[in-house]
């Protein structure tokens, strides 16, 4: 008998299904497709276990569902724009492109010896130009509908690489990449109207099969709310105005808080230093609500007044840090009583803090310890609202100041635009030219892509196609004269927006998408980190929105279900470089294979869990294949004809065999395709191996069941192990392979059963067990459970009071 030698074995299955091209499809109107689709990759060099765990899980299904049938489709690519391409070119002096398509190439052969079954001639890497070309063509029929715009607003504003950040890119007020300070700036950037799409992008999320937690994080990113837009006078000023969704707390208002950028705040510091200071002291807050939330509130008055609108008060107005001009109107009112960050800010600077809600009972509250905040109250010391309740009061003070034509209604979202200009260079050039006279001007479709220069030398901060004549420079396709290319370039968001669809059809050089994208779309099943519920998933709704308007594609959602895989953790902590607790796929698959990692990874918890890594479970993978291809190996090595099996004339044994082999069948169905549970379908399958290891009838019949056992086993565990099980298929004496077989049947007669095993409880506890005709009555039960002579030492001559019976279960008898 052979031993089982990974390394030779899965380097065969990977050579038969490369040469034979057994995972390349084509689209098939006669069959159902499926599209399984993985996050795919930022090419940082080498996979990490993270990776492995979720591409496992995402092969697993494609696998799966390729034996029921479908039409598989399971791509793969490279998220391959991004400033650690331009962190190692400076470290390393080797241009981005090149260190990026270095490490596409390792990382491609990674993923290629864990035998995930890709179709490669579908990838693609969004830093080649024939894929942004397209993304630059939408870009420019935007530009065209008003949907991409530009406008200066405010920024987080990383001095050491030179760039915009996203709020979640700034970690307690230091750029993530770099971990300098992080200053607030003002400059110009292009927008998307994200916001035009909010109310879709809500309601959508009641037609996709996601996780709660994802919609509810997408929800509240949205962040609908209904409100109203309130006016506030100030003498010899612009108003005021301002956005709340308590109107019903107007009369407990005490102060403004404007933003440092607002015109009223620039206004004030034109000849006072020291509000000038203070407002370029706000300029280095970073802009993330986080930090916002952590941070010391600071503010500064400017010495004017607002007029409330609901009973004339002049309110002093504050320039407060807390406070973002890039947020609704750059301007809030303040009610201490009942907002606790403005109760910290009233503290601090000796504000009033007055109550306008007081609970339903009447019951005092202390404004020393915190402010109240609740809508489960009523109002108090607010005139005409006194005694009212949070929607009655709502819509009377809203009748109001709309009598008076001082704000109205307005449905407002937390959602802001998305702001999608970078001043990084490795990233797909922004398709617009900047010409003096006839201003900001789309490039022609003619002149598409605007290719990104490869050959770039860093010199210090700052991207270097800022600093390129030949790129830079241009003539203006309108009136012919000099202009300038924009040298910004798109967030990284753009390119993984929409590479689902483009999967499809990568090999497209005429157009975004073509009829293919709905024969696939919408995916399937998409599997990727829950670190990515919000910003990711969010933009690629929108992205697909947006090409459905266009006419490219006729669904309105990218994804129809949504599975989020748990962390990796090692010793209970997530794994990083820092803590030196990270784990090398590429050594594991030198020592066991990639079967055994494979194994390990999908039986170690459920997808949805995190993961804790054991040296001793990978071990125990490793024993567990040994020992079914020892199994397998015994089994064939008698080269006896195989019989047809006459179901009617097995023997008990025999049934008990093929019961336990098609109960199980069942059961691993359901696990691979409701439940997603992997972990327990490689249970079942173990308890299977131990059975039928038990099971030594050498009948040829026997022998005959065995051979099934096996063969279905094998089938189960092929999306698991495909290696292994490529080989062991031929082994069982196959003339096909098994990735063209379809997945083993339930034989329903296998499941009754002449008699089965119920159990005897006196009192609740366990006395005994008998076997009973599967067909038997309560009576028959009951009966049979009297008979049993284990019980009768139990009974004694106590008096019976009752028998319970549970079908099929147990007998339960109350002395």
């Amino acid at each position: 008998m052979h031993p089982y030698d990974p390394k030779s074995l899965e380097a065969q299955a990977q050579q038969f299904w490369a040469d034979q091209r057994v995972f390349e499809v084509d689209e098939d109107p006669t069959r159902e497709s499926y599209y399984c689709l993985c996050m795919f990759p930022y090419p940082s060099g080498k996979l990490h276990i993270g990776h492995v765990r979720n591409y496992t899980i995402g092969d697993v299904i494609s696998r799966f569902k390729r034996m029921q049938g479908f039409n598989v489709l399971q791509p793969m690519g490279w998220d391959a724009f991004g400033m650690p391409a331009e962190n190692a070119a400076i470290k390393n002096n080797v241009p981005p492109a090149a260190w990026t398509y270095q490490n596409i190439d390792y990382m491609r052969g990674q993923l290629k010896l864990l035998g995930f079954g890709y179709d490669w001639k579908r990838e693609l890497a969004t830093c080649k130009p024939e894929y942004y070309r397209w993304e630059q063509w939408l870009f420019t029929r935007l530009m065209e509908k008003g949907i991409a715009y530009r406008k200066t607003a405010p920024v987080n504003w990383c001095p050491v690489d030179q760039t915009v950040l996203a709020n979640e890119q700034v970690i307690e007020g230091r750029c993530w990449r770099c971990d300098s300070e992080v200053e607030r700036h003002e400059i110009a950037q292009w927008f998307l109207k994200i916001t035009d799409y909010a109310d879709e992008l809500l309601a959508d999320l009641d037609h996709v099969e996601w996780p709660e937690q994802v919609k509810t994080m997408q929800r509240n990113w949205i962040g609908r709310s209904e409100g109203m837009e309130v006016e506030f006078e100030v003498p010899g000023q612009d108003s005021l105005m301002i956005y709340t969704t308590r109107p019903d707390t107007l009369y407990g208002a005490t102060f403004m808080a404007i933003a440092a950028e607002h015109p009223l705040a620039l206004a004030a510091a034109d000849g006072n230093p020291e509000i000038a200071g203070f407002i370029e002291a706000c300029r280095k807050t970073n802009t993330s609500e986080a930090a916002l939330e952590k941070m010391e509130k600071l503010g500064m008055a400017i010495g004017i007044n607002a007029i409330n609108p609901v009973n004339g008060e002049q309110i002093p107005i504050w320039i407060a840090n807390f406070v973002l001009m890039g947020y609704g109107t750059g301007a809030i009112m303040s009610v201490p009583a009942h907002d606790q960050r403005d109760w910290e800010f009233a503290r601090k600077y000796d504000i009033e803090i007055r109550q306008v809600v007081e609970p339903l009972d009447g019951s005092a509250i202390d404004l020393e310890a915190g402010s109240f905040v609740t809508k489960e109250g009523r109002c108090c010391n607010s005139d005409i609202l006194d005694g009212l309740e949070f929607d009655t009061a709502f819509k009377r003070i809203a009748d109001r100041i709309e009598s008076q034509d001082r704000g109205s209604r307005q449905v407002n979202y937390r959602l802001r635009d998305w702001g999608v200009s970078r001043q990084r260079y490795w990233g797909a050039p922004i398709p617009v030219i900047n010409c003096p006279g006839c201003g900001m001007i789309p490039v022609p479709e003619a002149d598409l892509p605007v290719v990104l220069p490869e050959e770039v030398e860093f010199e210090g901060i700052g991207s270097p196609i800022k600093k390129m004549d030949s790129f830079k420079k241009i003539s203006c396709p309108k009136c012919g004269g000099d202009a300038e290319r924009e040298t910004d370039t798109f967030d990284t968001f753009m390119e993984s927006s929409w590479y689902q669809e483009r999967f499809s059809c990568p090999d497209q050089g005429e157009a975004m998408l073509d009829e293919r994208a709905g024969y696939w779309s919408p995916v399937d099943l998409y599997i990727g980190g829950i670190e990515h519920a919000i910003l990711h998933l969010l933009y690629a709704r929108f992205y697909h929105k947006l090409m459905r308007d266009e006419g490219l594609i006729e669904s309105s959602e990218p994804f129809k279900r949504l599975l989020t895989q748990g962390m990796v953790l090692k010793d209970g902590s997530k794994m990083s470089k820092s803590k030196g607790n990270t784990i090398d796929p590429q050594d594991l698959i030198d020592r066991y294979g990639a079967d055994t990692v494979r194994l390990f990874i999908m039986f170690a918890s459920p997808p949805e869990q995190s993961l804790d890594w054991s040296d001793s479970g990978v071990e125990g993978a490793y024993r567990f294949l040994k020992r079914l291809w020892s199994a397998v190996q015994e089994q064939v090595a008698d080269d006896s004809a195989f019989i047809e099996v006459d179901k009617e004339t097995l023997g008990d044994e025999q049934k008990a065999m093929r019961l336990k082999l098609h109960e199980t069948i069942k059961k691993v169905s359901d696990d691979y395709d409701r439940r997603l549970t992997f972990n327990t379908a490689i249970a079942a399958n173990m308890e299977l191996l131990n059975s039928v290891s038990r099971y030594r009838d050498e009948t040829p019949v026997g022998k005959a069941i065995r051979q099934e056992v096996f063969d279905s086993m094998v089938l189960m565990l092929a999306p698991i192990i495909p290696h292994i099980c490529h080989r062991l298929w031929q082994d069982l004496g196959h003339d096909n392979v098994i990735i063209d077989q379809a997945w083993p049947e339930v034989d329903e007669s296998a499941l009754v059963q002449d008699s089965i095993e119920m159990v005897i409880q006196v009192n609740g506890k366990l006395r005994g067990k008998m076997q009973i005709g599967a067909d038997s009555d309560r009576a028959s039960c009951e009966a049979a459970a009297l008979a049993n002579e284990q019980l009768r030492r139990f009974l004694g001559d106590a008096p019976i009071k009752k028998i319970i019976v549970v079908p099929g279960k147990l007998v339960n008898i109350v002395i």
